[in-house]
């Protein structure tokens, strides 16, 4: 790998890796309304028996999906849940290969796309996505699976969305609070992609616009979460996260997955508290291209204006408000160490996890001499 500060910054040479990384979905269907195509869909893949998969809180708009589907539809499965449990997988895929499936629709947030990537690893089943959060897992072919409490990461172009439909209509219902939370999540994904080595270029432009659209959209949801171009702004920068996402993650995704499978915070939620903090551990690793993304939240730093992003639309910044104790800390701590992958621009290490969970734990805004130590 070349310079990591990117081509879009100066001409680096780079090699992406070939598989999983940079892959995105083949088709993507973008508009309000697109959802009444869906059947259109499924009968392009070639499939008869569709199980349409979500979460018990979006049983009513699956099955409205259904109905759109007609005699496609083999099902609903309104089972799905947060950080895909490996128990749930297994009978979501049993239940698949017992009624004749050949094709998944995943109608909601990360949940029901992951659950639907559950199954489609181990059947081939191809996968539909269907968001209506800011996840943008529907993008990827990464897929987080809790196994004995802790959150595993599994890779596979199997999980990977032949089709993805957009339609910001389904997201008028999210509540602001969630949009807000959804968005962190979003965000993260394309800060992230800035400083990971396995991102392409492209992946690094697509993440800067993402961030520019989210800084700008979000807020216009939280002040009227009925407004149909900002949820479309919002649906478009959760899009382009996704894209983000499919570069890879680091040392923010290990801290979120943590938070989330081994101590119950919400997903969205622990991206939220997570990020500011991550990100001024590595901001002076990389301090080029988090200048671009202070510049493109119109901030001084990139760990502060991501704090300051988050207090103004509502989403949380503090991991005592949900829950955890300075007694947390180093089981947390050496959870968030077994998730490195080698892609951080620091070193994953105990004194830098630690200081961030306890900034994380205190919710104050980031100051970088907190995290300085070890910085070489």
């Amino acid at each position: 790998m070349g310079s990591s500060e990117w081509g879009m910054f100066g001409g680096a040479d780079f090699a992406t890796p070939g598989d999983i990384y940079n892959a995105m979905p083949p088709r993507i269907v973008f508009g309000a309304g697109a959802v009444a195509d869906v059947a259109d869909e499924v009968v392009r893949l070639g499939a008869r028996r569709a199980l349409v998969v979500c979460t018990p809180g979006r049983n009513e708009m699956a099955h409205r999906v259904a109905e759109r589907l007609g005699s496609l539809c083999a099902g609903v499965y309104p089972e799905a849940v947060s950080q895909v449990p490996i128990e749930l997988a297994r009978t979501a895929r049993a239940h698949a290969g017992a009624h004749g499936i050949d094709c998944l629709v995943a109608v909601g947030g990360g949940a029901a796309v992951g659950l639907a990537k559950a199954v489609a690893l181990e059947t081939g089943c191809p996968c539909i996505d269907i968001p209506t959060t800011y996840s943008g897992s529907e993008m990827t072919g990464f897929c987080g699976i809790t196994i004995d409490g802790v959150k595993r990461m599994h890779t596979s172009l199997r999980m990977l969305a032949r089709t993805v439909v957009y339609d910001p209509e389904l997201t008028l219902s999210l509540p602001a609070q969630v949009s807000a939370e959804s968005a962190m999540n979003a965000m993260a994904h394309c800060v992230e992609a800035l400083y990971v080595p396995t991102a392409s270029p492209i992946i690094a432009m697509a993440a800067l616009e993402g961030i520019r659209v989210l800084g700008d959209s979000v807020p216009r949801v939280m002040r009227d979460p009925t407004d149909l171009q900002a949820r479309r702004g919002a649906l478009y920068g959760a899009y382009l996260g996704g894209a983000a996402l499919t570069g890879g993650f680091a040392l923010h995704h290990g801290v979120a997955h943590v938070l989330g499978a081994s101590y119950g915070i919400p997903h969205a939620s622990s991206h939220s508290i997570a990020l500011p903090y991550v990100t001024a551990f590595n901001e002076p690793a990389r301090p080029a291209v988090m200048a671009k993304v202070a510049q493109a939240l119109g901030a001084e730093t990139a760990a502060g204006g991501i704090y300051d992003f988050a207090r103004s639309v509502g989403a949380p910044v503090c991991l005592a408000d949900h829950g955890m104790a300075g007694g947390d800390i180093e089981r947390c701590t050496e959870l968030v160490i077994e998730t490195d992958n080698g892609l951080n621009p620091r070193p994953v290490h105990a004194q830098g996890v630690r200081s961030i969970l306890e900034a994380a734990l205190a919710g104050e805004r980031p100051r970088a001499e907190a995290f300085a130590a070890g910085f070489s």
